[in-house]
């Protein structure tokens, strides 16, 4: 065995080993979705699979699930724009408008802070208010505080991409006559596009996953993905198999998103929007 294969093998071992970490929970689970419910609870190794706890998810006359997974895409693509929008402006604001240094690093402290407090923590207090202003079982409510919730990593993210694009061009932009609408829309936006889509993606899967505010601010008619699959677990029974048919279901936009644009992802994350 040459130096440099002993040198590289720990690594693929561990990279293998952190794979296998998320890999097997999500084949398990899809794995589960075609069984029968003895067949899951036995452990049986060998099984034959079945469709029939997909089609009783999605075609059942008993589920809500296809009316369920329309409310989490309007609640997460209209959340995911508000957030992003707001996380662009305040971006350029911190980045480029005359603040006293105190005031940004206050103002990124307390973003810090507030996204480390449980979201379950504030489901109590939205729901009050929800319910105060006639918001409670909304999409309104509910794309309102998940704009809340994901607008402190938005301001993070696009913090960083707006302040790596060279002050030269805006000044030179400014040189040319160009107002300060003009400097956003057509030099610093096309600059950041790969900070824009990261930021997109990541705000768009946690709108999908988040349970406790959705769980608190929803019905029947406004409830998500992640509440419908909470409702498998009823009083006297747990049905298993077709709680992991809707959560494979529920796997796949965030696939599909993270496959189309994993690109901008990687380049967003690791060089920023500018080089």
């Amino acid at each position: 065995m040459s130096r440099r294969t002993g040198s590289v093998l720990p690594v693929h071992i561990t990279l293998a080993a952190g794979a296998a970490l998320v890999l097997v929970p999500v084949i398990w689970t899809v794995a589960a979705g075609f069984r029968t419910q003895i067949s899951l609870l036995m452990g049986d190794v060998l099984f034959t699979p079945i469709g029939s706890n997909f089609a009783e998810v999605l075609w059942s006359k008993t589920s809500d699930f296809l009316l369920n997974y329309r409310n989490s895409i309007i609640v997460g693509i209209v959340s995911t724009v508000l957030c992003v929008v707001i996380a662009t402006l305040a971006a350029f604001s911190l980045n480029r408008m005359r603040w006293p240094a105190w005031t940004v690093h206050l103002f990124l402290a307390w973003t810090m802070i507030f996204h480390m407090i449980p979201p379950v923590a504030l489901a109590s207090a939205w729901f009050t208010m929800a319910r105060a202003v006639g918001l409670e079982n909304t999409f309104t409510g509910l794309i309102l505080a998940h704009a809340t919730l994901n607008l402190p990593m938005a301001i993070w993210l696009m913090a960083v991409f707006v302040r790596d694009v060279p002050k030269e061009l805006e000044e030179a932009a400014i040189m040319d006559g160009a107002d300060t609408p003009h400097i956003l829309w057509h030099v610093i936006l096309p600059l950041i596009t790969p900070g824009l889509a990261a930021t997109s993606i990541l705000t768009f899967i946690f709108s999908w996953n988040e349970f406790a505010v959705a769980l608190t601010l929803t019905m029947k008619q406004t409830a998500t993905v992640p509440v419908a699959i909470a409702k498998f677990a009823q009083d006297f029974e747990i049905q298993y198999t077709q709680m992991a048919a809707s959560a494979a279901l529920a796997m796949v936009p965030a696939i599909l998103v993270l496959l189309v644009a994993q690109r901008y992802i990687v380049k967003g994350l690791t060089q920023g929007a500018v080089k």
